[in-house]
């Protein structure tokens, strides 16, 4: 069975393969539902490809909230099905597919009515429930609702104000770190075969004299060398890029897509005193204060974007938004000075219809499969949660009907890699840790991230016992987690491990900055790179860094990207 390592050599390998061999499936984008869709053909057997211009999940889909959650928000527009469907997915999630990268997470839903308020949350709550433990035939992931009291509130989260609030419930959800998520729905997808290759962009859509989609032309990035992949069927999974790589097909049919911005800050976890995350609905969007081991991430916010796809960053007026809505309830009085670090997401906001009324398609509650061109298809909407029915859809209308039916999706009942026997590992922990000198809470960590992958990750410290110590200056991380993201992970710059590995870039208030030279040490003999190239790794990133910080002192989306853009892209795109 192919091995489930991405590192630069298995990209190579893919590579050259990819020039060589006709796939059945060619996948564009490398995001949550590029990568659930890789996994989805793979596993029913088909040849597949995946390519991404950046590193995985380097746009959207690691720039969320963090959240698994069946929306509970939109029972309030009797959005049904929309719920049973996300609930069945966080709660497949949490139990089967990926345990160990995927925690149930406790939310208090503040009152401010005492009887009203509480009655019809109470429903809402108690409704959000039912549909989690029927849709699951009489299981359920996370505990039930429970009502506090103003008194009960205060006590689970003593920084609420208390005149902002009767009372509360408390209900369940789930968070996940989403750049894992991707990363590892990639190296799953790469073990049952798939061939995966980031910083790897389509410059154009390939076609037949008969105007049949063939396939792709795409760029290494890396080398500037460009080949064609040969594909039965091609799908465009890249959100808010969609138009753009329907437009290299010149062909009339596929989506309309939007983007909207959505910001989130993050302050130390000792700023807030509270045993659970917070969940409010305001006048533009939602708020979420949501608990993480060393910090709390809040968010977001839901404006039009129409600057620079590539680089979205915050503004100071974004973050006096979060701040201030926060600040309504909260009894911290958070501050700019309190904010580690900021990070802007643009979601896909997808259009109703498609461009080309004539063209099939098909529609499920919130994303949307159609037909650009005969052997090209795009698809676009959904979230994070429901990755996984987005990918199933999607592979499905690329086969057809009968096809689909001669090869169901098998990813109902396939744990991404981590997740397979992933309790049995965890059971033994300090059997683990105990010869490394692990406490529990380090081991903790390190299942949340490697699940049952554990193994891998102890061989890399028994082949080099000094990577076992903590990072100097970020100890919450060890020197192995740098070179397990380079030899497992597909690492290939210091931005991908600072950003998306270890993502000192959101949890440090020096972005990571700190411990760039022990990163690239590490990094450095993994990668090949001389003592030049590791210098320019590390200016990029320090320049990238100033470049955030500087657009975070601007109040608008075009000052804001203007001071972003004077840092130049280590690996531009095309």
């Amino acid at each position: 069975m192919p091995s489930s390592r991405l590192n630069h050599e298995s990209r190579s390998a893919a590579l050259a393969e990819l020039r060589e061999t006709p796939l059945d499936i060619l996948v564009i984008g490398g995001g949550v539902t590029g990568a659930g869709i890789a996994l989805d053909a793979a596993t029913r057997g088909l040849r597949v490809g995946i390519v991404e211009a950046q590193d995985w999940a380097a746009g959207t889909s690691s720039r969320s909230s963090r959240l698994v959650h069946g929306g509970l928000r939109y029972l309030y527009n009797l959005d049904f099905a929309l719920v049973a469907e996300a609930l069945r997915e966080r709660d497949r999630l949490l139990s089967t597919t990926a345990p160990h990268l995927v925690k149930a997470q406790p939310f208090l839903w503040p009152l401010k009515m005492p009887v009203i308020e509480r009655s019809y949350s109470a429903v809402g709550v108690g409704m959000y429930d039912a549909i989690a433990y029927f849709g699951t035939h009489g299981g359920k992931a996370t505990p039930f609702q429970k009502h506090l009291s103003k008194k009960g509130t205060l006590a689970t989260f003593p920084d609420v104000r208390e005149d902002s609030l009767v009372g509360a419930i408390r209900f369940y959800d789930a968070r996940v770190d989403d750049a894992r998520l991707v990363m590892t729905l990639v190296r799953t997808a790469q073990k049952h075969g798939a061939l995966a290759a980031s910083r790897t962009q389509v410059v154009a859509i390939e076609k037949n004299p008969s105007g049949t989609v063939t396939g792709a032309r795409v760029r290494d990035l890396e080398s500037g060398e460009e080949f064609s992949i040969a594909a039965h069927e091609t799908i465009n999974a890249t959100g808010v890029w969609t138009e753009a790589v329907q437009n290299l097909s010149h062909a009339k049919g596929g989506l309309h897509v939007l983007a909207s911005k959505g910001i989130h800050i993050v302050v130390p976890k000792d700023r807030i005193k509270g045993n659970t995350g917070m969940f409010l609905r305001t006048e533009k969007s939602v708020l979420f204060i949501i608990p993480w081991p060393d910090c709390w991430v809040i968010g977001t916010t839901d404006t039009p974007w129409t600057e620079d796809l590539q680089h979205p960053v915050a503004t100071k007026a974004d973050v006096d938004y979060v701040l201030e809505h926060a600040n309504a309830i909260l009894s911290s009085n958070l501050t700019h000075d309190d904010v580690i670090s900021t990070y802007a997401g643009l979601r896909p906001l997808l259009q109703p219809g498609t461009i080309d009324k004539n063209k099939t398609a098909k529609i499920s509650r919130e994303h949307t499969v159609t037909r650009v061109a005969p052997g090209l298809s795009s698809i676009a909407g959904g979230k994070l949660t429901t990755y996984r029915v987005m990918a199933e859809d999607a592979v499905d209308f690329a086969l057809g009907a009968a096809a689909a039916k001669a090869r169901p999706s098998n990813t109902p009942t396939t744990p991404l890699v981590g997740g397979e026997s992933y309790h049995a590992v965890a059971s033994r922990a300090s059997v683990i840790g105990d010869p490394y000198g692990w406490n529990a809470d380090r081991m903790e960590r390190l299942l949340d991230r490697y699940g049952s992958m554990i193994d891998e990750f102890t061989a890399v410290v028994d082949d080099d016992p000094s990577l076992g110590q903590p990072l100097a200056t970020a100890p919450q991380y060890l020197r192995a987690e740098v070179a397990y993201a380079v030899t497992h992970e597909g690492a290939l710059h210091l931005d991908d491990i600072l950003a998306s590995r270890i993502r000192l870039h959101l949890e440090t208030r020096d972005r990571g900055t700190a411990a760039l030279d022990e990163v690239a040490e590490i990094a450095a003999p993994l990668l090949g790179w001389d003592e030049a190239t590791t210098e320019r790794e590390k200016a990029a990133y320090r320049d990238r860094v100033a470049a955030e910080l500087a657009a975070l002192e601007t109040l608008t989306d075009s000052d804001a990207m203007a001071a972003r853009s004077n840092a130049e892209d280590l690996v531009p795109l095309v």
